[in-house]
């Protein structure tokens, strides 16, 4: 259990130094700092909460690899947040972001290679991906337009959703197609936040994956209505 903890405390004092690096390179604001360290020790503390009452004694290395991807995630929130109120390079949000988004391949192969699966493991990569479509459409935004951030949202009107009816808090059955939209969706906005492209590409670019995201909740969204249909026919059934 110490262990867990000792990399826990690991990871945030790597992530406050990753903090002030890319601050020497271009300075964040004072919300940015605030942003980017709460978003580091959070994520940090309540993955090592997960991961006590789990039971595991070890931070495991595909952890280690989602802990990377969440410290740059925090990292980006920071620049994100500082983009706000003042100017920052494109090139350092892309810089963060890119290796993010490629070791999100890297997790799971480390998980299955090294026999590390675990519910914990799965759901932090989940969150992981969730809250880096939620920095970028935030930066993205200010580029063409509020309608972006229903990208970055959406995963939590979801989860919004299953406190108002509870059959969509049910398990959902394995979809690779969500990590496919999910990556389409990272390199999108990512796209679009580089500033390469002109305008009326990256209004393309973003309603597309836009709105191969509503199709992947939506299909979600109506298997859970039929199962939950399902459950009461069988229920109610004479």
């Amino acid at each position: 259990m110490a262990s867990v903890q000792i990399r826990s405390i690991g990871w945030v004092v790597v992530g406050l130094i990753a903090l002030t690096a890319v601050a020497l390179i271009s300075p964040l604001s004072f919300a940015g700092w605030v942003a980017g360290a709460a978003c580091l020790i959070v994520s940090t503390l309540v993955v090592s909460v997960a991961l006590t009452r789990s039971g595991a004694r070890r931070f495991g290395p595909a952890n280690t690899v989602t802990a990377t991807r969440s410290m740059l995630i925090a990292v980006a929130t920071a620049v994100t947040v500082t983009s706000f109120t003042q100017q920052v390079p494109a090139l350092l949000l892309v810089a963060l972001v890119a290796p993010a988004l490629a070791l999100d391949a890297v997790d799971g192969w480390v998980a299955r290679r090294t026999g590390s699966e675990s519910a914990v493991g799965a759901r932090f990569d989940m969150e992981a991906d969730a809250f880096l479509l939620l920095v970028l459409s935030a930066y993205d935004a200010r580029i063409i337009g509020g309608w972006i951030l229903a990208i970055g949202l959406m995963r939590y009107a979801f989860v919004a959703a299953g406190w108002v009816f509870p059959f969509l808090r049910a398990p959902l059955p394995f979809r690779y197609w969500r990590k496919v939209v999910a990556a389409a969706c990272g390199v999108a906005l990512l796209l679009v936040a580089s500033g390469l492209l002109p305008s009326p590409v990256d209004v393309l670019i973003g309603g597309i994956v836009l709105g191969l995201l509503v199709e992947s909740f939506g299909r979600d969204v109506i298997w859970l209505i039929r199962v939950n249909s399902s459950r009461r026919s069988l229920v109610y059934s004479p």
